[in-house]
């Protein structure tokens, strides 16, 4: 199936043209229409799974096109360990949101064709080889992120859409001139042309010598490109001090599309440091990594969990705990060791599982009460047990419990960070106590203690709820006894690029 990552990404955008042209006012045809525009991606995902070959370090599925020969840009798309691993995330968490948005009652063609545009943006970007086409992707995901917050939204929708949306376009200026500068900087050996085949860009006997060692503003300019495209990364991450649209964006996005900026869009900036960074520039990956990775990784481990620890609002909590638990992404990374780098990409797996079962639990109990406030709640595992089995598995595995999924990869990323960094792993393993804090303390207010009598008639979560959360609660429990089922995924990948890395430390 050579052409297997093209109808992921384009069956989703058919199936985005048939909602539009279906009668006004059917709105479960256009309901059900999206769930079967989501299976076959899904279904090929999971495809892949089973027949990628683990011991190949390289690209596998390539498939490529002539798109502008003019300007020798390509339609060019394959996977490797890691982008393998995040196109299984993204199927996933996009056919489960479907279902997770079954009570939009607002414009619900618009709703779902946005959606369905969205996941093939988010497929696009950790499938695309071609530098142009990848920032294209980059940037189709951006448009119905920004209508699906500022239209479905709650009160403050069009502050956040137009918050995200300028953050994100400040970070995508600062790729396209670096895209330029390696283009422009790249020849093809094949053709004799300048590219944005980033296969041929990842070899660096390919880049000009004012790419290797000019200075450009004082400094080299491989650290020059490497601060550009680290900030435009470090934005959707999002890294402290880029971090202020996430909360807000959180807040008012319906519950599928926090599920999906937690779960798939704050992976695209540490997916694009690892495809692209540390591919591309790995003398300044080496040489900067430390400052901008690990200690920027720490400050956010830290800085979110106090922050989420102070919130009143459920939502933002989880928000919060986003920016805290991505910093061991940052930190895994930047160990350029084995057991840190898998556990870095480990962690980007379980984190979309883990926060997307978060934001779907946060929707169930605001859809019943309307409101958020963790502390207008109590007692509420009396009248929904089964709602209140599934918070545990949440918050427990948020926390770190061992024999969850997220215990592993923060453990593999403190276990490679200790060889490398022992000061900042001291700190960032001190901070899983204040993960332990604000969700215990947050479960205690809302489910146990005294029922508020406000409540006590409250609906127990039904089975299309329950739907949403069963597959990510097994896949929490499934990992975190077996995470080998992904570490094999992605191990000859991440060994091999984290070797071009270590010839510069």
């Amino acid at each position: 199936m050579d052409n297997i990552l093209t109808l992921m990404i384009f069956i989703p955008v058919f199936g985005a043209a048939v909602i539009l042209c279906l009668p006004r006012g059917n709105d479960n045809l256009v309901r059900w229409t999206a769930v079967a525009a989501t299976v076959p991606p899904l279904l090929m995902a999971i495809w892949l799974y089973f027949n990628f070959d683990r011991s190949v370090p390289g690209f596998q599925f390539l498939q490529r096109a002539q798109w502008i020969p003019g300007f020798n840009i390509q339609y060019i798309v394959g996977v490797d360990g890691v982008s393998i691993t995040m196109v299984l995330l993204t199927a996933l968490l996009s056919f489960i949101c479907i279902f997770a948005s079954w009570g939009i009652e607002k414009a619900v063609k618009g709703y779902f064709a946005l959606f369905l545009l969205l996941d093939a943006g988010m497929m696009g970007v950790f499938v695309a080889l071609d530098f142009f086409l990848f920032f294209v992707f980059w940037e189709v995901m951006l448009l119905p992120m920004y209508f699906l917050i500022g239209i479905w939204g709650g009160p403050r929708r069009e502050y956040a859409a137009i918050k995200f949306f300028l953050y994100t376009l400040f970070g995508s200026a600062l790729m396209l001139i670096s895209i330029l500068a390696l283009f422009f900087n790249t020849t093809d050996p094949a053709t004799g042309q300048h590219t944005f085949d980033m296969l041929v860009m990842m070899n660096q006997d390919n880049h000009s010598e004012w790419l290797r060692t000019g200075v450009i503003f004082g400094q080299s300019v491989p650290l020059v490109i490497w601060m550009a495209l680290f900030i435009g990364f470090a934005i959707k991450i999002p890294a402290f001090p880029f971090h202020t649209w996430l909360p807000d964006a959180h807040v008012e996005a319906p519950t599928a599309i926090s599920v999906i900026l937690a779960g798939v869009l704050l992976k695209m900036g540490t997916y694009g440091i690892l495809r692209i960074n540390f591919a591309m520039l790995p003398e300044a990956t080496a040489t900067l990594a430390f400052w901008c990775l690990a200690a920027v990784g720490v400050v956010n481990i830290v800085y979110g969990a106090l922050c989420a620890m102070a919130q009143t609002d459920l939502k933002k909590l989880v928000a919060y705990s986003s920016v805290s638990h991505m910093g061991y992404v940052m930190l895994g990374m930047a160990s350029f060791t084995q057991q840190g780098i898998n556990g870095a990409v480990l962690q980007m797996f379980n984190h979309g599982t883990v926060t997307a079962m978060l934001f779907l639990l946060v929707g169930v109990v605001y859809d019943r009460a309307h409101h958020r406030n963790i502390n207008g709640f109590g007692g509420l595992a009396t009248v929904m047990p089964v709602y209140t089995g599934m918070v545990a598995v949440a918050f427990f595995a948020a926390l770190g419990l061992p024999g969850l999924s997220a215990f592993i990869s923060e453990a593999l990323v403190l276990l490679g960070s200790w060889q490398q960094n022992p000061g900042l792993t001291m700190i960032a393993a001190l901070a899983v106590i204040l993960s332990a804090g604000y969700m215990l303390w947050a479960l205690q207010r809302i489910w146990l203690g005294p029922l508020n009598e406000k409540y006590s008639d409250i609906e127990e979560i039904n089975r299309r709820e329950l739907f949403t959360l069963i597959p990510l609660a097994a896949l929490v429990i499934f990992l975190g006894v077996y995470p080998t089922a992904v570490l094999d995924l992605m191990g000859a990948s991440l060994n091999n690029l984290n070797s071009v890395v270590a010839k510069f430390l």
